[in-house]
């Protein structure tokens, strides 16, 4: 499901959560109600706990570094949840008949730690280039504050 089919989906789910939870004429006392953003928001948290929760694949550069990929100013470590996901981008960039090689590591470790320690704002990019991907740029609450874009070393 590509970003567009996602977001329709969401909200699609928030409308229907707010009609379940407005009040009836029978109750006085109904769950709150929950609106588009904030049902939004709690949708992007449950793929960033369960990105930074699992253990992904990361291509390596010719120097055996993490491949990053420029986009929008930034640089993003492309990070996969297998090999078919890796594949796929492969075959996107045109370069599916060469070997790319990977590192395991946890989401957690790429946002706490990697991205930190590259002293630059750099990003990370989950399945590139397939129907569930998502990016996670630097930012307070995606990676630690002193490597967020908006965080302390930006103040």
């Amino acid at each position: 499901m590509g970003f567009d089919e996602e977001w329709g989906r969401l909200r699609a789910d928030a409308g229907r959560r707010r009609a379940l939870s407005a009040p009836s004429d029978e109750t006085v006392d109904g769950p709150a109600e929950v609106d588009a953003p904030t049902a939004a928001r709690e949708a992007v948290m449950e793929r960033l706990a369960a990105f930074r929760a699992r253990l992904v694949l990361v291509p390596l550069d010719e120097r055996d570094g993490l491949w990053t990929a420029g986009l929008g100013g930034l640089d993003w470590i492309c990070a996969f949840s297998d090999e078919e996901a890796l594949a796929r981008f492969a075959v996107a960039r045109g370069e599916g008949d060469r070997e790319w090689t990977y590192r395991r590591v946890t989401g957690a470790r790429l946002l706490d730690e990697v991205v930190p320690a590259l002293g630059f704002p750099c990003g990370v990019a989950w399945n590139a280039a397939g129907p569930d991907g998502m990016t996670f740029p630097p930012m307070r609450g995606i990676v630690p504050d002193a490597a967020a874009l908006d965080g302390e070393a930006a103040q």
